[in-house]
């Protein structure tokens, strides 16, 4: 992947509810479950678990994995989902995947996950802050004395919200009113006046970006400046982007941004059987998995096993890398 980031594309929350549901099977006791934390269901997180599970589950009576995916908080809390146990894999942000296996940041207080295993990386998820036509805000300093919503504890984008913000010499006491709305509430929110902005790590076009430009007046904001520069110099894990003018009602002009990419995570712990046939089951089938989700249009192969992954790759993924001649 290109430090510009790739525009990408997502689908509706219909569609991902669609591909993440799978008939019921009775397995013998010697399957194994897989749980795979994604995100709400308006985002992109979700579908894609959906997707890779569907692949997964196509050869389950041969391999004797069963995946399911949750609808969670976001990046933060599969990750230390994934820690305690409480999950076998998720999607994260390449940001949290970084932060979390070095212990800085968000999890400075519970230290470095050393455990944390990198599977792939997906899409490409610019910063996209969506405000009021009416409210004045252009830029991400114009926040300031405004509603906006940071993003439900948990998420990925909250994270990285309050990353920005502090690069950019603002916190949430700069705000009228903070409110932590999950994803899902947020369209609503704008465009009946209860908020003035809103901040989502997303691909490009997305649904809910579609939905609030098109049922009101609602413009994109330019994320600029000296903080932001330093973040993108400073960490390996941020891009550049810009949103093109013109994929939004109302929106003709390009927006210029900042973002992360969306990785597929696990655990030491996780068997190499399990993530072995998860990632054969991408991969042995990428032209399928491709066309599950408009936002996987541009992946390619030999990006998603090397671009935004700091931490270690499960011995079950390399099994599969070497077997293809990647490593």
């Amino acid at each position: 992947m290109l430090k510009k980031l790739n525009k990408t594309l997502l689908t509706t929350a219909a569609f991902a509810l669609s591909i993440a549901t799978l008939p019921t099977t009775t397995f013998a006791a010697t399957s194994e479950y897989v749980s795979i934390g994604t995100g709400g269901v308006t985002g992109v997180y979700y579908p894609t678990g959906g997707a890779i599970c569907r692949l997964a589950n196509k050869t389950r009576k041969e391999t004797g994995i069963r995946c399911t995916v949750e609808s969670t908080g976001g990046s933060v809390y599969n990750i230390n989902a994934i820690r305690n146990g409480d999950l076998e894999m998720g999607v994260a942000q390449s940001d949290w995947q970084y932060h979390a296996y070095h212990g800085t940041s968000k999890f400075k207080d519970v230290g470095a996950f050393k455990d944390l295993r990198a599977v792939f990386s997906v899409h490409a998820e610019p910063a996209t802050i969506v405000a009021r036509a009416d409210s004045g805000v252009k830029h991400i300093t114009d926040l300031k004395g405004k509603r906006f919503n940071v993003g439900n504890q948990g998420s990925g984008t909250r994270a990285t919200w309050e990353v920005m913000a502090e690069s950019m010499g603002m916190s949430n006491s700069d705000l009228a009113l903070a409110t932590e709305l999950k994803s899902s509430e947020m369209a609503s929110a704008l465009c009946d006046n209860k908020i003035d902005a809103f901040v989502i790590l997303i691909g490009h076009p997305g649904s809910l970006v579609k939905e609030v430009t098109t049922n009101c007046d609602a413009t994109l904001v330019e994320i600029t400046g000296a903080g932001i520069d330093g973040l993108i110099a400073d960490n390996d894990f941020y891009r550049s982007a810009t949103i093109p003018g013109g994929m939004y009602a109302g929106n003709p002009n390009d927006t210029t941004t900042f973002g992360v990419g969306a990785t597929f995570v696990t655990s030491a712990a996780v068997s190499d059987k399990a993530v072995y046939s998860i990632v054969k089951g991408v991969f042995d089938n990428f032209d399928t998995f491709k066309k599950l989700h408009p936002a996987f249009n541009n992946l390619k192969e030999s990006e998603m096993i090397s671009d935004a992954l700091s931490a270690p790759l499960h011995d079950g993924a390399v099994k599969y890398y070497k077997e293809r001649g990647w490593m």
